[in-house]
């Protein structure tokens, strides 16, 4: 199925979005306004599509902005999931909480799912696609919840929503874990990750598209989109070898990625458009803060130097 047929829209480029800067993260301080503008419009040159994860302050702001100054980008929201079960198998030191976090993530759970639904018809034009959960199924996460519990999330919104609904996940457990899902959701949203496999570049696009060929097979009846793909600019070695994140590396994969997206008719949301220094540890290096196609100071990496892919 094409997209421009089950989203009635045109597939074409989108990437992950959050505007948050030096000394500003979920929860603490949020970009101001006009911060928010000069993302969105850079974004707007490159891409048509934007996807961000959880419904809170920033995500509100952005919406209100598109709409005030109207940017023409769609947007694809998500309700983010906070743990409800422990993951003793969680990758890194996380994934085993007390039982009264757990049961408070529940009660946070159900009401990003209520705000989901509520944001959705607010802005029933803009926002194109929703999703319930981001990574909540694999089995490395920290933040896990029972595909059970996704199910009955996803059943609400779609009892009370126009958009289509998906669940975004790795690539791996769509095969096993999540096969429940399928039925209920409207269409697949995949990540796909060759760095944190050990890919080198020459062999990223490959990859990618082995990962995509592996759910399409399975459910090739079911619309599917890559959510997530990216590569970093910088890695500290834990994960990621240092000598694959560099930005050259970062241009070949974005470039070969577009070409095959636009050829194939896929959505791809790339991950992402700005350096987030927040995330992960305190290392400078550390791979989880240079993902972006731009610095977190808003210059250009390599990747976009010359380089247009709008269409």
């Amino acid at each position: 199925m094409h997209y421009d047929q089950f989203f009635s829209i045109q597939a074409g480029p989108g990437v992950c979005y959050s505007g948050y800067r030096v000394n500003q993260y979920p929860g603490g301080p949020v970009p101001t306004y006009q911060e928010v503008k000069e993302d969105l419009l850079l974004v707007a040159q490159h891409f048509s599509y934007i996807r961000l994860y959880s419904v809170d302050e920033h995500t509100k702001m952005v919406l209100d902005l598109l709409e005030k100054e109207d940017i023409p980008l769609k947007v694809m929201i998500g309700a983010y999931l906070e743990a409800e079960v422990n993951n003793p198998n969680c990758g890194w030191d996380a994934g085993v909480y007390p039982p009264e976090i757990l049961k408070a993530n529940a009660l946070k759970n159900q009401q990003q799912v209520n705000d989901l639904i509520q944001i959705a018809g607010q802005y029933p034009a803009r926002i194109f696609a929703l999703a319930v959960g981001n990574e909540a199924c694999v089995s490395w996460t920290d933040h896990l919840v029972t595909v059970e519990k996704i199910k009955a999330y996803v059943l609400a919104v779609k009892a009370q929503c126009i958009q289509p609904v998906t669940v975004c996940d790795n690539y791996v457990p769509w095969l096993d874990v999540m096969q429940p899902l399928v039925a209920c959701v409207d269409f697949i949203a995949i990540h796909t990750y060759p760095v944190w496999e050990y890919q080198e570049i020459d062999n990223a696009l490959a990859v990618t598209q082995s990962d995509y060929k592996k759910i399409s097979d399975k459910y090739p009846n079911v619309p599917l989109i890559i959510t997530e793909a990216g590569w970093p600019t910088q890695a500290n070695g834990n994960g990621i070898p240092v000598h694959f994140a560099h930005p050259m590396a970062q241009k070949t994969y974005y470039q070969a990625l577009n070409r095959w997206a636009l050829e194939s008719q896929v959505l791809v949301f790339w991950f992402e458009a700005f350096d987030e220094p927040w995330k992960g540890s305190d290392d400078p290096a550390e791979p989880e803060k240079h993902w972006g196609l731009y610095t977190v100071d808003r210059k250009p990496k390599r990747v976009l130097i010359q380089a247009k892919y709008k269409r």
